[in-house]
């Protein structure tokens, strides 16, 4: 009945992760859980036999999170 591989598992682990980061109150967790689900996308466009949109568009929205989060934390 659900036969669903482990590419599609990370994918969809990825989705959920990312849709409860814009469910965050506080700007810091919300960027720690999207960095979650951004990094779970990459990995999920390497496994899908690298798919180039995915990863260049979240290592993007990965080193948004890192660096403003690395910004909040220096203060």
């Amino acid at each position: 009945m659900f036969d669903i591989n482990l590419t599609e598992w990370i994918g969809y682990a990825a989705s959920l992760v990312l849709m409860i980061s814009f469910l965050m109150k506080n700007i810091n967790t919300l960027r720690i859980v999207n960095s979650i689900g951004a990094l779970l996308f990459v990995v999920y466009g390497i496994m899908l036999s690298v798919s180039w949109p995915i990863i260049i568009s979240n290592t993007f929205i990965l080193g948004v999170n890192v660096y403003y989060l690395n910004k909040y934390f220096r203060n």
